[in-house]
């Protein structure tokens, strides 16, 4: 639901850290082809969309960071605009997993303290969500985490900035700006969201994974639309 089509309706019911922990609390990485997600998409459709992905995908991990503001905020970077993959994108602290990594928390952590100085003592992680491909071939798992504030960010050369945006404008459907998106070198088209915040925009699989914890937070708000 885009700008337009919500904009007679009132603000949608707030989402608390507390409901994001209770929604995830013993979730565990899902690294099954079967339960992959294509960013914005349902489980039927990704299924569907599968086959326009590469059939192994290199694995990856980005560290969704809720800070625990009165007001809770996701921690979002902008990447380098000289980066090979997504330069210039707004994104999630992440990369590749090492062979040094014990999985996908570990690489989480490593590549926020690397690209952004968060250090680990900050951040207690609440848990996961599915597995999502993305056509540069990276099978990615987004590690959820609660970050306390007073952390202070040394920001490294692949990062152009990081910035906050409150969940409570990331979760209000009003802020969703629907667009198609086609596949390189097909016909098919599948629907996507942008999330314009503050001159930025979140877009991608940035705004996917964002939109698969908006959809998580919704399934358990008895005043959800």
């Amino acid at each position: 639901m885009g700008p337009a089509a919500s904009a007679g309706r009132g603000p949608p019911p707030a989402v608390t850290l507390a409901q994001i922990e209770r929604r995830l609390a013993g979730s565990a990485p899902r690294h099954a082809p079967d339960e992959w997600l294509v960013p914005n998409q349902t489980l039927e459709a990704s299924r569907r969309l599968r086959r326009y992905f590469p059939a192994d995908p290199v694995p990856a991990a980005v560290l969704i960071a809720l800070v625990a503001h009165p007001e809770p905020t996701v921690l979002l970077t902008r990447r380098a605009q000289a980066l090979r993959n997504h330069g210039g994108q707004v994104s999630f602290p992440g990369g590749q997993i090492e062979a040094g990594d014990g999985g996908p928390v570990e690489a989480a952590l490593r590549e926020a303290r690397e690209e952004i100085g968060l250090e680990d003592r900050f951040v207690s992680v609440l848990g996961f969500l599915p597995d999502h491909v993305v056509v540069s071939g990276f099978r990615v798992t987004p590690v959820v985490a609660r970050v306390s504030p007073g952390f202070s960010l040394t920001i490294d050369e692949e990062v152009e900035e990081a910035f906050e945006v409150p969940l409570s404008f990331v979760f209000d459907p009003r802020n969703h700006h629907p667009r198609q998106h086609r596949f390189r070198g097909t016909d098919v088209e599948v629907a996507m969201v942008d999330i314009p915040y503050g001159g930025h925009n979140i877009w991608g699989a940035t705004a996917g994974m964002l939109m698969s914890l908006y959809r998580m937070c919704l399934a358990e708000s008895p005043d959800a639309p």
